[in-house]
C-alpha cells in the first residue's frame, strides 16, 4: 500500500495552521484542529507548488513577530 502522504497520484490540500507553517494533506483526510486549508484539493505537485511559492520563511510566524520583523 502506497503511503497516502506520497501518493503521487493523490489529491491533496495545502493546510496552514497559526503559526503560518504549510502541510501537504490527502483530501480524504480530515483537516486536524488548529489547521485550515488554504490550496486544494488538487494534485499533489499543484499542491508542492503552492507551497514553495508561498511558505518563504520557514520560521515559526511567533518568532518572526519576537524578532520585530
Amino acid at each position: 500500500m502506497t503511503n497516502p502522504f506520497e501518493d503521487p497520484e493523490g489529491t491533496y490540500l495545502v493546510l496552514v495552521n497559526d503559526e503560518n507553517q504549510h502541510s501537504l494533506w490527502p483530501s480524504f483526510v480530515d483537516v486536524p484542529a488548529g489547521w485550515h486549508t488554504v490550496h486544494g484539493p488538487a494534485d499533489r505537485q499543484s499542491c508542492l507548488d503552492h507551497v514553495e511559492q508561498h511558505w518563504t520563511d520557514m520560521r515559526p510566524q511567533s518568532l518572526i513577530n519576537a524578532m520585530g520583523e
